[in-house]
């Protein structure tokens, strides 16, 4: 799904132009970015939850040279199924 596809859904659900479409497509992203950035979650019911989570630095390997390598330590955003979402699959 893309911001693309979000603007067009809503372009053709309430028959607004394709810029205000993009407009309120752009502020509804940026708004559960800043909502996972405050709480580090986002839940959209009937839909399911976007939590962030921290991971630990750890070892891996270069897959073209075979080098071990440090990878550093960050955050990641996993998302859970609500159980409406589901049924519906």
């Amino acid at each position: 799904m893309t911001k693309a596809f979000i603007a067009e859904t809503i372009q053709q659900s309430t028959e607004i132009t394709a810029v205000a479409a993009h407009k309120v497509a752009g502020t509804l992203v940026d708004a559960i970015v800043a909502e996972m950035k405050k709480s580090g979650k986002f839940t959209l019911p009937g839909f399911g939850t976007f939590t962030v989570r921290k991971t630990k630095a750890r070892k891996g390997v270069n897959p073209r040279l075979g080098t071990p390598i440090k990878i550093k330590a960050g955050k990641t955003v996993r998302f859970k199924a609500s159980p409406t979402l589901k049924k519906e699959m």
